[in-house]
């Protein structure tokens, strides 16, 4: 078990110069854009705009906070992102252009490599305590809102933003709100190499 504090994530510039990424973790420890097996990041998008493409990626988006965002996909009908919204999957190397429905936002951007690793994104409503079984190969969980206090391993704290890096073998966790917020817990899936 890890914590990562939100202090210590590192902001970069987006690929395509237009805005700026604060990354939560990426593995291998220190990966580029083009090396990465999976990689989980914030932004914060200011204005409407083309998406920056990534071959081969897959990524899941959500809105952590603002108004929301409209993505239009190549192939697919417009999608309505908002607070209140399930993660959206979608090819990261397909045209996308983003539209924000009033003001900037800030989403949460998960990154796997196609054929490598797979993700699952679970948003939880986060008012009572949360049983966290991690069942992937990695599982991230990040606290949006008040945090949370953990009541196993003598209860270390999840403030906003903090995030708790799970492997398979990690015992159930349960997480005691400190106030009203949501979970998202990610799963992380390595996926069979291919012969």
């Amino acid at each position: 078990m890890r914590i990562l504090r939100a202090a210590d994530y590192r902001v970069m510039p987006w690929k395509n110069g237009g805005g700026t990424t604060t990354e939560i973790a990426v593995s291998p420890d220190g990966a580029g854009l083009d090396d990465f097996d999976w990689r989980i990041s914030m932004a914060r998008v200011e204005t409407s705009g083309p998406f920056s493409s990534f071959a081969g990626i897959d990524r899941t988006l959500s809105v952590l906070e603002g108004e929301g965002i409209i993505l239009d996909i190549a192939g697919q009908a417009p999608a309505r992102l908002t607070m209140a919204s399930a993660p959206l999957a979608f090819p990261g190397d397909v045209p996308t252009g983003a539209a924000l429905i009033g003001g900037p936002i800030t989403d949460l951007n998960i990154m796997t490599r196609r054929g490598r690793m797979a993700n699952e994104v679970e948003r939880r409503s986060f008012t009572t305590e949360i049983r966290i079984e991690p069942r992937a190969d990695t599982t991230l969980v990040l606290a949006v809102g008040a945090g949370a206090t953990l009541l196993t391993h003598d209860g270390p704290s999840l403030g906003p933003l903090d995030t708790l890096i799970l492997d398979r073998d990690s015992p159930e966790m349960r997480l005691q709100p400190k106030g009203p917020g949501l979970l998202f817990v990610i799963g992380l899936h390595r996926l069979a190499a291919n012969h």
